[in-house]
């Protein structure tokens, strides 16, 4: 057993927030002590929080199919030195994950691989293709804890319809990512002044709320539990709010990285802050993080995407939009709670139970346990030796960043 002696305890399960003495053995976390000699190691625990091992409600990790840009190890790496214990993956991999004969391999190779905790979200349509519903039976029977289409277009709503209500009836959760294709276009960041100034093709918000709105009423007539990801414009924000008074089973979620960056950071065409759904703007910000507080947002993920250096080198429209999150997303955790945007509690409460609630994972999360230990005054910087992650395509590169993990317990 390990030891830590004055740490400050942060506890969304039992709503503890106490400095306090605890051990730790095989990822689970006792406040009642054993005698000095049965701890195999002693850490000073003064100054730093130890929280539950965070969920990731959204990351890519490139395998299979892409690991010219990353792999269940190399990101499974990254992961871990973050804090990230369980990983919920979109379907959009390469074959797509539309069979539940696959998924318990795969699983058992994230583990093995890269030491995380692999929680599928299998494909909505078959091959993600928009035209008719996938075997949700199969894939729900295979373990995956919920469907999406991802990015990927409807043939029409009747589709999007039908497959909605094959979800309900097996009680999945559908993931949406909306976005309207026909008013998204070939654009490529926010439409708006920086966009004209810089000659680039826009995707207006729009794009999203006429998706959300269309959504949110198919929600309604079919009763289906649905999450948003990512969401990204400030009009989202009421349209969410309102679905939640009507009593609507909706959550939703918001990658780390829309709470600080808006498309300012696509000046002078900066590919690294090339990301969809698009940076939008400092009033889309500010609602964000407000929902954020008030709880309209439920959760955040690092919506992490790794991608080679080349990548990023084309003329901007032509670059691959992602950005690697996975070593940056504790510290803008960290900075949420300097910004006191939120409590040490609710961060806690946003990264990891909130996001294992929506998946359904709260058990098994607190069966495997797993506990991190952040040092929230270290102060690093961003550059390609202090991430784990394989790729490095992220605009805080250069950036110094106030929060890191110092270790994560798990066994």
């Amino acid at each position: 057993m390990i030891l830590i002696r004055n740490v400050r305890l942060i506890d969304p399960v039992l709503q503890r927030d106490i400095i306090t003495d605890v051990g730790l053995k095989h990822g689970q976390l006792t406040t009642d002590l054993p005698k000095q000699d049965h701890f195999t190691e002693s850490l000073d625990g003064q100054g730093l929080w130890l929280m539950p091992a965070v969920v990731d409600l959204s990351a890519r990790l490139r395998e299979p199919g892409q690991q010219q840009h990353g792999s269940l190890k190399s990101e499974g790496l990254a992961a871990r030195a973050g804090g990230i214990l369980h990983v919920v993956l979109p379907p959009d991999t390469r074959p797509v994950l539309d069979s539940g004969s696959l998924l318990a391999g795969f699983r058992k190779k994230a583990y093995e691989d890269g030491k995380i905790h692999l929680h599928i979200i299998g494909a909505l349509t078959q091959g993600l293709n928009g035209q008719q519903p996938a075997n949700l039976a199969g894939l729900k029977q295979g373990g995956c804890i919920a469907v999406s289409n991802a990015r990927a277009p409807f043939a029409n709503d009747d589709v999007l319809l039908r497959s909605l209500e094959y979800a309900a009836t097996l009680g999945l959760t559908v993931f949406f990512v909306p976005e309207e294709p026909a008013l998204a276009k070939d654009g490529c960041v926010h439409d708006g002044f920086m966009a004209s100034r810089q000659g680039l093709t826009g995707i207006p918000e729009l794009a999203e709320t006429v998706a959300l709105s269309k959504q949110l009423l198919m929600v309604r007539e079919t009763g289906v539990k649905a999450h948003f990801c990512t969401l990204s414009a400030g009009a989202s924000v009421d349209l969410i709010r309102q679905a939640k008074a009507q009593g609507l089973p909706v959550t939703t979620s918001v990658a780390m990285h829309q709470l600080y960056l808006t498309d300012a950071y696509i000046d002078g065409f900066n590919a690294l802050a090339h990301v969809r759904p698009p940076l939008r703007e400092q009033p889309d910000l500010e609602q964000l993080r407000q929902a954020l507080a008030d709880g309209v947002i439920d959760a955040i993920c690092s919506h992490h995407e790794p991608l080679s250096a080349t990548s990023k080198l084309a003329p901007f429209a032509d670059t691959e939009a992602g950005i690697s999150a996975f070593d940056t997303f504790m510290a803008l955790g960290v900075q949420l709670v300097h910004d006191e945007l939120l409590t040490p509690l609710q961060l806690a409460q946003k990264i990891v139970t909130v996001p294992a609630d929506i998946t359904g994972i709260e058990t098994l999360r607190r069966n495997v346990g797993g506990w991190v230990l952040v040092n929230p005054e270290q102060e690093w910087t961003v550059n390609a030796h202090t991430m784990v992650s394989q790729g490095k395509n992220t605009p805080f590169l250069g950036q110094t960043l106030t929060g890191r993990v110092v270790r994560l317990f798990d066994e």
